[in-house]
């Protein structure tokens, strides 16, 4: 996936009235309790999952200057949210959800209280979100958290900030402030930056999809997208207006409109582009070229849908500051064709529970994010021998979409291509069984980790669609070629998920749907199945580690989810009426081996005496 150096760019704040709209102002008043309070400055208490694994490939180079600028993101606690298994259904509103689930003022009022005594700014407050932007010079920054900033270095990313011990805050604030974000620089956003075997001659030989194609293909129902508004998640890169004129002029669509939203991260233009000096230019063209590829896949499926695309830093703020803004916004779906492994140490358990959370917020809200499974197979990066899954796919709270590729009859297959992985040229769609997160009570299928002792957790991906050949038709720089990978099947996905909503009953319409895929229709199947074209053939193990992966089958599969889909179908099966919260589907694998399924444990359970449900091992590895 890609790799680039760090940078930002302040960006106006969006205010407005209503849902989402920013306080400022108001969270430097103490209330009288607040400041009856004992003066206990100088006592310190860590935060829960602040600890984060040293960089091994960075260098340290020198303490961080005192005098320089830094803006957190501080996440404040609210009411319990419910879990994946208890969302409720329909979406809450965001005015339900703001009386039911926004952090509490007094809690804002205390922290920036306590705050402004070390020479910090509160900038922005958002109750509805929890979040807080704070601002202030190293030197206090070190006074209110003690982080033990630094200046590092690698090859990555270049110079960037970041921390060299776990973060704290003043006792007083103990459980009030449940994460601090933005402290470190470090990357936790990937993506793939060049087509599955586009160098390949077979790949030149054939013409990638076009909209109509892909249509076709999948079965999309009538529509254009017409009042819908589909979000983009973007890291990096730029925005060229030219090129989607081009891919529009090319097949026949209308040019959408299209928003971009900066936060803290302005889009580049071509002509910025092509002032950096060569490493950063190229790996901006790189990024640039993904950015229209997410862009052109979803205007030629929803060319009246207002697009909006969303550019923040790759750092562990980026992600929170970016989820907050779509909170706000509450568009029908966003694509996210970004993410690491889950359990990465450069990702921190406190950050990693903070994106949590604001995906629970976008699934309670009736936003359905897709989220790509990756493209570097069963191993997602990581060399522990040891399989993996991405986050944010893995969360329950997001619709993960894997990777599929022409099979030799001209259907599909799961997307494998030597060595399971990004290096050397290949790729493979993610997928397998979380480590991190429970498997919710909607899926219900029997679907065993490849890591022995591991828990019963989530399994991505939900759903597939075309990563590799033929590719996806795409314009950049004025050039026409392919483009794919599970980056390219993620927005497939988003666009999907518009023209469905778009043709629901009003009453069924904004609905997070993943856990309606698991859940049985009036005709006894699963949704998922009734909507999807299962896919049966194929692997994503990833060489030379973990040297095993998991396999398609009939039915759900950790490879390939339900299958791709037959819109149509899908649409039909989502206007059906719902059945019992608790009626989900159980998956039985008819003609598959018994003994290959997990058995009945509780949900959880460490199961290191089992083997996996659906593995592949291949003992001679030819390429494909």
């Amino acid at each position: 996936m890609a790799k680039r150096p760090g940078r930002t760019a302040d960006s106006g704040s969006r205010g407005g009235e209503g849902f989402g709209a920013a306080r400022r102002g108001t969270a430097g008043r103490s209330t009288a309790k607040a400041a009856s309070r004992p003066d206990t400055s100088g006592t310190y208490v860590s935060v829960p999952g602040s600890r984060k694994a040293p960089s091994k490939a960075a260098q340290r180079l020198r303490d961080a200057d005192p005098n320089a600028p830094v803006e957190v993101t501080i996440t404040l606690r609210g009411p319990k949210l419910p879990d994946a298994s208890n969302l409720a259904q329909p979406a809450m509103t965001p005015d339900e959800f703001r009386k039911r689930y926004a952090a509490s003022p007094e809690d804002a009022n205390e922290v920036a209280r306590v705050l402004q005594r070390f020479g910090l700014k509160v900038e922005e407050l958002s109750l509805e979100t929890r979040s807080m932007r704070v601002k202030g010079p190293v030197a206090a920054i070190e006074a209110a958290f003690q982080p033990k900033l630094a200046v590092y270095k690698n090859e990555d990313q270049g110079q960037f900030r970041d921390r060299d011990q776990d973060y704290k805050i003043p006792v007083e604030l103990k459980g009030t402030v449940t994460s601090i974000l933005g402290l470190s620089e470090r990357r936790v956003a990937r993506r793939r930056c060049s087509a599955p075997g586009l160098r390949n001659a077979a790949a030149r030989a054939v013409r990638p999809l076009s909209p109509a194609d892909l249509e076709t293909r999948y079965s999309f129902p009538p529509g254009d997208g017409n009042g819908q508004t589909i979000a983009i998640a973007q890291f990096g890169g730029g925005f060229f207006a030219d090129d989607l004129a081009a891919y529009c002029r090319k097949h026949g669509r209308p040019v959408p409109a299209v928003t971009t939203v900066p936060v803290n991260l302005a889009p580049l233009t071509l002509q910025q582009i092509r002032r950096l000096p060569p490493p950063r230019r190229r790996r901006e063209m790189d990024l640039s070229a993904e950015v229209m590829m997410d862009v052109e896949i979803v205007a030629g499926l929803c060319p009246k849908a207002a697009i909006q695309i969303y550019f923040a830093p790759f750092n562990q703020k980026g992600w929170v500051d970016l989820l907050n803004e779509v909170i706000k916004a509450r568009p029908v779906t966003l694509s996210v064709s970004w993410g690491q492994a889950e359990d990465d140490p450069n990702w921190s358990p406190a950050a990693v529970a903070a994106i949590n959370e604001r995906l629970n917020m976008v699934a309670l809200l009736g936003i359905t994010a897709c989220v790509a499974a990756g493209d570097d197979g069963s191993g997602d990066q990581l060399t522990d021998g040891r399989a993996h899954v991405d986050f944010p796919s893995s969360s329950p709270f997001v619709l993960s979409v894997g990777g599929t590729m022409r099979n030799e009859t001209g259907g599909e297959k799961v997307w494998w291509r030597w060595p399971g992985r990004e290096g050397g040229g290949g790729g493979a769609t993610g997928g397998g069984v979380s480590v991190m997160f429970d498997r919710p009570e909607w899926q219900n299928i029997r679907i065993t980790s490849l890591n022995r002792g591991s828990i019963d957790g989530r399994v991505v991906p939900d759903v597939a669609a075309l990563a590799g050949l033929p590719l996806y038709d795409v314009v950049f720089r004025g050039e026409h070629r392919g483009d794919g990978g599970t980056s390219a099947s993620t927005p497939l996905w988003a666009a999907l998920v518009a023209r469905i909503d778009a043709r629901l009953p009003a009453a069924r319409r904004q609905r997070f749907l993943t856990p309606f895929l698991y859940q049985r229709g009036p005709n006894g199947r699963p949704r998922g199945q009734a909507g999807c074209r299962d896919i049966t053939k194929g692997h994503n193990a990833s060489y030379p580690e973990p040297g095993r992966g998991y396999e398609a089958r009939p039915g759900y599969d950790a490879v390939s989810g339900w299958g791709t889909p037959i819109g149509t179908a899908l649409l039909a099966a989502l206007s059906q009426p719902v059945t019992s919260g608790r009626d989900f589907a159980v998956q039985t694998l008819r003609n598959w081996t018994p003994g290959k399924l997990g058995g009945g444990k509780s949900r959880n359970r460490p199961r290191s005496a089992e083997r996996p449900a659906s593995s592949w091992r291949r003992r001679a590895q030819p390429r494909d």
